[in-house]
């Protein structure tokens, strides 16, 4: 058998004709930038979200860096991360001129650990920017006391997660302001690069219109110094009609990661994801963990079933980030993740064979 890591083709395959026609009708109309397709799609993504605010922007990192600027947040301050996460969301500090400040994750959860977080603060400490990785959301109620206590922003990072639940709400709308990324592999993805802001303050959502848009709401008319940060006309028509099967895309994805669980116990020394008891988790990746990673991986390479590993090197390790002040050892929890997690194919149309015949294979290794 071949078994790709991922694919879109059963997804795009079920919405084709729909896909089509709605590229068709942005050709037609000859507007493609901010237009009626991007603002219908806002107002749909805030509703599913349970949110005030939706912006569409550019991309996931520049969803983060906006909703940071917006804040005030720059030169001199600190901004607490994970030290378990993709590069985008230090990247997003840096570029808004602040510090990233890394904060060990569970173990179980690979989310950061909120009773770690307070030893991390201090008196250039701004916001928590807490990641709800591989779409399992963080544990916000303890997150969102810490920031009251401290009275510290918070911005969440959704990039991974969109749909997932904590104690009855949309994950993107615990935050003052809050980000995700539409990239295509992303639960809700584009065709491109996208991304969108999620907030309930409807003074940052302004803030946050202007920053996209050169710092403009009339033509050749700035009031602050912006970027070109915009939701594709184009592709917000595209995720306007994948939207309305994300729900449905998201449990398939918790149906996948049930078999999982229930053909991978007891299976070598595989350690299965953890959930928190709060939570429904979405599963953007569904990632083990074994100390024979590496062999397994090649073992079903071999096979013809694709994985991925998210992330072979954490940050604090990566050679954009040597001047931080971190060495390897600092942070021995994101270390191990990155040196024995491997993702295992988890998305719309993979089917029950296919799950049988990766566990087995899996099996048959150890």
């Amino acid at each position: 058998m071949k078994i790709p890591f991922f694919s879109l083709k059963y997804s795009h395959a079920e919405i084709e004709q729909q896909l089509v026609k709605e590229f068709e009708h942005v050709l037609d109309s000859g507007h493609f930038i901010l237009g009626e397709c991007v603002e219908k799609f806002e107002k749909e993504y805030a509703r599913f979200s349970g949110i005030g605010n939706s912006i569409g922007v550019a991309n996931g990192l520049d969803a983060i860096k906006l909703c940071l600027e917006s804040l005030n947040i720059g030169k001199g301050d600190e901004v607490i991360i994970p030290s378990n996460t993709y590069i985008a969301t230090a990247l997003a500090v840096s570029h808004a001129g602040a510090k990233p400040i890394f904060v060990e994750p569970d173990i179980g959860t690979y989310n950061i650990d909120s009773g770690k977080i307070e030893a991390a603060i201090s008196s250039r400490t701004k916001a928590i920017l807490p990641v709800h990785l591989y779409g399992q959301c963080c544990d916000m109620e303890p997150i969102l006391e810490i920031a009251r206590k401290h009275n510290l922003y918070i911005v969440e990072d959704n990039a991974q997660a969109q749909g997932a639940i904590y104690k009855g709400r949309k994950t993107g709308s615990f935050g003052d302001i809050n980000a995700t990324s539409f990239y295509p592999t992303k639960n809700l993805g584009a065709l491109g690069d996208a991304g969108a802001v999620t907030t309930n303050d409807d003074g940052l959502a302004d803030k946050v219109r202007l920053l996209r848009n050169y710092g403009s709401d009339k033509k050749y008319y700035h009031e602050i110094k912006g970027y070109n940060s915009r939701l594709d006309e184009l592709q917000a028509a595209l995720l306007l009609v994948k939207l309305k099967h994300l729900d449905n895309w998201n449990k398939e994805r918790r149906g996948i990661a049930g078999l999982y669980i229930q053909l991978l116990s007891n299976t070598g020394d595989v350690i299965l994801p953890a959930s928190i008891a709060d939570g429904a988790h979405v599963y953007h990746q569904y990632v083990i963990r074994t100390k024979k990673r590496d062999t397994l991986q090649e073992f079903l390479n071999k096979n013809g079933i694709g994985t991925m590993i998210h992330y072979p090197v954490p940050i604090h390790m990566q050679k954009a980030y040597s001047g931080i002040g971190y060495k390897e050892g600092d942070l021995p929890i994101a270390e191990e993740i990155a040196e024995t997690v491997l993702s295992l194919p988890v998305y719309p149309g993979l089917k029950v064979k296919d799950i049988e015949y990766i566990v087995q294979t899996i099996k048959r290794f150890f």
